[in-house]
């Protein structure tokens, strides 16, 4: 619906500047072709009133809520024009201020469609057991305490608990860590997220609507509809500009008690160089922030984004790469680590889970030899079991190691003891019935993020925050380890929109940067909101201000700077254009020009200011 009126908007915009045009050319054809006949003048009178009229009506709907913005004093000259019979006057003045509107319009960008995109991405099917039975039912009709079975591969349709089966759960869509969650029997299962390996069984412990995305939808729709809306700039400055004209409006009459006098003070008083100046400025601070593969959804956010002051980031993907490398291999006495990683990726080739992956890659990275594999099963959720040449091979949980070799329990809390406290994520390798080693995974900090929050911290941003979806305790040990000022763990998405709208409510202009659909609800709330989406970025990117197509952090700083570039020329063209206006304002009010020639003289400032504006787009 909102989508819908505002595309509505746009094609209005459109619609009255393409017709005064047509008007003023008609008119002006007609005058050159039949002189004496006065149709021109009709043409063009009866063309004032159908394209001034909307103009009129909106201004007098915002005069009734007790808004006066830059179009005021527009409409008083196009009324003026109307009354006085200067309708080509009137026709320059509807087409310099719808056609600036229209441009204002265009750089807004197209709305965000982050409702549609998340309710297109929920889980739309279930398969429930039913006497034995498998029924495939839709997600809504599933009730609190029916079995249902996900399949690897699908989304889990609601929240529940699982009561069979052995699976690992990527829940990265929801809380932002990419590394999968082991799902056994007691485990807890959000909706939304995917089941990565063998089928599980699960009992229903919320109805679809009720559950983990659905409250994700309710997030977003929530921020959304609370952000305040932004006062443009060209309203701003017409709080002094509007009745600074009308009080030479005033002084114009009392001097010389002519009506077209005053007409000539709106006509070059028409505040176009407010209207055309950040639209257009802005347009091009969205161009060039495109060539460098930073998208600008709206020109809102290129205005408010070079002022912020406070930064909020999400951890995994954002201020980490938002993948599990191998960080360390503890080694027992007797083996090395390049041994142990070999046997370890020989029998992990063929599994498709990421930590394997991970450990493969690890081992293709060192150049590493692997022997053959063979006899190789897969547990799904908990490892697999297997020969590595001559070496009879145990690797994954520490459950299923043990449940192999019982006696192993003492030797792993020896190497465990030697593993870095702030990743729990580990996988255990036994070969030939020994502890041989303990992997230990961890996710890395982006290169350059302390230059990134250092320019940040230049620009004037006071504080940098962590919110994360992580363990506090591993939340801080990053946030240390870069420099942020203030850190918040173990968050779910309404504990970080609830973070981000105390921020805001306090009056402070918040940029938030994130990577996940759980990161949705706070970008929506921020003041500007920037997805990182290097690796595509789903809903993630429809619900931001900004997205940044590189998988770079130090785009977000860049598009700061053409921000504060962008507005710095738009308020140069803001001051220049009124000024002149202002001197032509003093002189029509003296006499010495008249509406039509005001309404040229207008035309000329507006081009200067276009020009102007136009540097936007140059680095």
């Amino acid at each position: 619906m909102a989508t819908a009126r505002r595309t509505a908007g746009l094609r209005l915009d459109l619609v009255i500047p393409v017709a005064a045009a047509t008007f003023i050319a008609a008119g002006l054809l007609l005058r050159f072709a039949a002189p004496e006949s006065g149709l021109a003048h009709v043409v063009m009178r009866v063309g004032l009133v159908l394209t001034g009229a909307p103009v009129l009506w909106r201004t007098l709907r915002g005069a009734l809520r007790g808004q006066f913005a830059a179009d005021l004093v527009a409409t008083l000259a196009i009324v003026a024009a109307l009354v006085l019979d200067q309708p080509l006057v009137g026709l320059v003045v509807v087409l310099m201020q719808t056609g600036g509107e229209a441009i204002e319009r265009y750089a807004e960008g197209r709305a965000s469609q982050a409702l549609r995109a998340l309710q297109a991405m929920a889980p739309k099917d279930a398969h429930r057991l039913v006497a034995g039975r498998i029924e495939d039912v839709r997600a809504e009709e599933v009730n609190v305490g029916d079995e249902l079975l996900v399949r690897p591969g699908e989304l889990v349709p609601c929240d529940g608990v699982v009561i069979d089966g052995h699976s690992h759960v990527d829940t990265s869509r929801l809380t932002g860590e990419p590394m999968p969650v082991s799902a056994t029997a007691g485990a807890r299962l959000m909706s939304g997220s995917v089941n990565v390996e063998g089928a599980l069984t699960m009992r229903a412990t919320a109805r679809a609507a009720e559950s983990q995305y659905a409250r994700i939808v309710a997030l977003v729709r929530s921020a959304q509809e609370s952000k305040a809306p932004l006062q443009r700039v060209a309203d701003r400055y017409a709080v002094w500009f509007t009745p600074a004209t009308l009080a030479v409006c005033a002084a114009a009459w009392i001097i010389g008690r002519d009506p077209e006098r005053v007409l000539a003070v709106l006509a070059i008083a028409t505040p176009c160089p407010l209207i055309l100046a950040t639209p257009i400025a802005l347009l091009g601070g969205i161009n060039r922030a495109a060539r460098r593969n930073v998208i600008v959804r709206n020109g809102t956010a290129l205005e408010r984004m070079g002022d912020a002051t406070i930064a909020v980031f999400d951890k995994t993907g954002t201020i980490t790469v938002g993948l599990p490398r191998v960080s360390s291999v503890v080694a027992a006495p007797g083996w090395s680590d390049e041994e142990v990683l070999a046997l370890a990726a020989s029998v992990e080739r063929g599994s498709s889970h990421l930590l394997a992956r991970t450990l493969v890659g690890a081992a293709e990275e060192r150049a590493l030899v692997l022997p053959d594999a063979r006899a190789v099963r897969e547990a799904p959720g908990r490892g697999v079991t297997g020969c590595a040449g001559e070496r009879a091979m145990v690797v994954g949980a520490r459950s299923l190691v043990l449940e192999r070799h019982p006696s192993l329990g003492p030797d792993f809390d020896a190497l465990e003891e030697d593993c870095p406290p702030t990743s729990r994520l580990r996988a255990f390798v036994a070969v030939d019935g020994e502890a041989a080693a303990v992997i230990v995974y961890a996710d890395e900090v982006r290169a350059g993020v302390h230059a990134v929050l250092d320019e940040m911290r230049r620009m004037g941003v006071r504080r940098t925050i962590l919110l994360s979806g992580d363990r506090a305790e591993n939340a801080s040990a990053v946030a240390t380890m870069v420099g942020i000022d203030d850190v918040a763990g173990d968050l779910l998405p309404e504990d970080k929109v609830a973070a981000v709208h105390a921020l805001v409510s306090r009056g402070e202009n918040v940029l938030m940067v994130g990577d996940g659909t759980n990161d949705a609800p706070a970008l929506s709330a921020a003041t500007v909101g920037v997805a990182l989406a290097a690796h595509g970025g789903g809903v993630t990117t429809e619900a931001a201000d900004v997205v940044v197509m590189a998988d770079d952090l130090g785009r977000v700083v860049e598009t700061m700077q053409i921000s504060r570039r962008t507005m710095h020329i738009a308020r140069q063209c803001i001051r220049v254009g009124v000024g002149l206006s202002v001197l032509g304002m003093l002189a029509a009010a003296m006499g010495y020009i008249t509406p039509l020639l005001g309404a040229g003289l207008q035309e000329g400032i507006d081009l200067a200011v276009i020009v102007n504006a136009l540097r936007a787009s140059r680095a």
